[in-house]
């Protein structure tokens, strides 16, 4: 597949409920980045501190409607050679065309406990809050992933997933996370799409939270 088409927005037809849900998932997202700003604001100092590096980073992923997301995290991961952040810079941005593979709090970049703890209960991922604000994504909804993996493990559904915004929780992840193959992704993926409604979103939201507390099984 060579290029993604841009589609048509997904909430183009959608019914008022909806379009009522979509706004209150902004507001949500908004007035809880305002509750965790303190939690984020140290977590980002100590990171930085550590790791010498700038406290966030912006991975590269195909978003609503094929549109470039640059999804942000807060940084978990370094190597050992020591890379001042002289610019004073927030956020790196990385072009991560291998998309996200295992995510674990035991690999051996993740090198302080507070990088583990983040990453084993997605605080890592908290920063995408920001993303739902500005109406680039979705609290529940496919994951982003990488140009390289839609074309590969997506093909021709590559543009049915794009018709609905990627979201911080998706179906996958609450049925096995990175337990599962990209070819069972994809059908939860895909299932999510064709077979939303309120009840499952529900559900998702209700399944997310245990995941997240327990961190069993990482993102």
């Amino acid at each position: 597949m060579g290029s993604i088409a841009i589609l048509k927005p997904f909430c183009a037809g959608r019914s008022l409920g909806w379009q009522l849900l979509d706004a209150s998932e902004r507001l949500l997202s908004a007035l809880l980045l305002l509750a965790i700003a303190p939690l984020l604001a140290a977590a980002a100092l100590v990171i930085s501190l550590v790791s010498r590096r700038t406290p966030f980073i912006a991975h590269r992923r195909v978003g609503w409607q094929g549109s470039t997301l640059w999804i942000l995290k807060l940084r978990t991961m370094w190597d050992e050679q020591p890379r001042p952040n002289g610019g004073g810079q927030w956020v790196e941005y990385i072009e991560d065309g291998a998309g996200r593979g295992l995510k674990s709090a035991a690999d051996a970049r993740v090198r302080h406990g507070l990088a583990r703890f983040c990453r084993r209960h997605s605080i890592d991922e908290l920063p995408q809050l920001l993303h739902v604000v500005r109406g680039e994504m979705a609290l529940v909804g496919p994951r982003p992933v990488t140009r390289a993996e839609l074309e590969r493990y997506y093909g021709r559904a590559a543009e049915e997933i794009l018709q609905a915004k990627p979201g911080l929780a998706g179906l996958w992840q609450v049925s096995g996370r990175n337990r599962l193959t990209y070819e069972e992704r994809r059908r939860l993926d895909l299932a999510l799409v064709r077979n939303r409604s309120f009840r499952m979103y529900a559900s998702i939201l209700l399944k997310t939270f245990p995941e997240l507390w327990s961190g069993a099984n990482t993102w």
